[in-house]
């Protein structure tokens, strides 16, 4: 099991990227969440298979149809058990 941060910079906002990142984590089995922060940033926490994980973090690198990520930074956490993917309220 593998955890990690991610959090994304760029044009994130209005065009749809914590839903699709749902939908990605959840096609995957990835658990955690994701959020706004502030105008131009999402974060996300994933958990789950190494390889899953890492395939979630890859599509957050350029994100869906409309999005423009100038920056994206990963941190490895200790997995926390987390059951299911949630998309939470913004900072």
């Amino acid at each position: 099991m593998r955890r990690m941060r991610v959090v994304v910079e760029g044009v994130v906002q209005g065009v749809g990227f914590r839903w699709s990142t749902a939908r990605q984590a959840e096609r995957r089995g990835v658990t955690g969440w994701v959020r706004n922060v502030g105008a131009d940033r999402v974060e996300a926490e994933l958990e789950g298979p190494a390889d899953a994980v890492d395939a979630v973090a890859a599509w957050m690198r350029h994100g869906p149809v409309g999005a423009h990520v100038d920056d994206l930074r990963v941190e490895e956490l200790s997995p926390e058990g987390s059951r299911a993917f949630e998309v939470v309220a913004s900072l």
